[in-house]
């Protein structure tokens, strides 16, 4: 089984939607509207093409999906590009076999290559640390969602210190809700 990552195309939306419903279908927490969110990010200036990574197993089916869009992390009168990552969509036939692991460590690699410094996730404590994520309340970083502190992460892509966000608020951008 061959697993090639890519950035999407306009023809794998119908797929992409496909896989982020199957993803989310049996997960509690979903409001099992993540596919909606997609493609309301996708019509704003939030939306970054090169974020939006697709797995696709034998250039035929889309199994994967991982979705970064701008955000800013205002810092008093001071506003920071970062980005969050959301969602991370993978087939359940698919999972647990490191494809998750792949797409992000590749919109990581996109992000820093595009200049991003900070992504943040709001996402499971035990999942995301292992890619360096870390609780963003020890920043003092604010997000604008009630959820518990584990679950609120962020990382440095550039392996600073976190010195230039520490005291911030995110900022999502309006299509980010509905």
């Amino acid at each position: 089984m061959e697993i090639k990552l890519r950035q999407e195309r306009v023809t794998d939306h119908d797929a992409i939607s496909e896989a982020i419903i199957a993803s989310y279908e049996n997960v509690e927490y979903s409001n099992h509207r993540e596919q909606i969110m997609v493609e309301r990010l996708r019509n704003s200036k939030a939306f970054v093409p090169e974020l939006s990574i697709v797995a696709e197993l034998d250039e035929r089916t889309i199994v994967g999906h991982i979705l970064l869009t701008r955000i800013q992390i205002i810092k008093k009168e001071k506003f920071l590009d970062a980005l969050v990552l959301a969602p991370l969509s993978i087939r359940p036939e698919y999972q647990n076999i490191g494809i998750g692991k792949r797409l992000v460590m590749e919109s990581h690699r996109v992000a820093r290559g595009l200049g991003f410094e900070f992504v943040t996730v709001l996402g499971h404590a035990d999942y995301y640390p292992k890619f360096g994520y870390g609780i963003t309340s020890k920043y003092n970083i604010e997000i604008p969602y009630k959820i518990s502190e584990a679950n609120s992460m962020i990382i440095d892509l550039s392996g600073n210190d976190f010195s230039s966000v520490i005291n911030g608020k995110v900022k999502y951008s309006d299509e980010f809700f509905e």
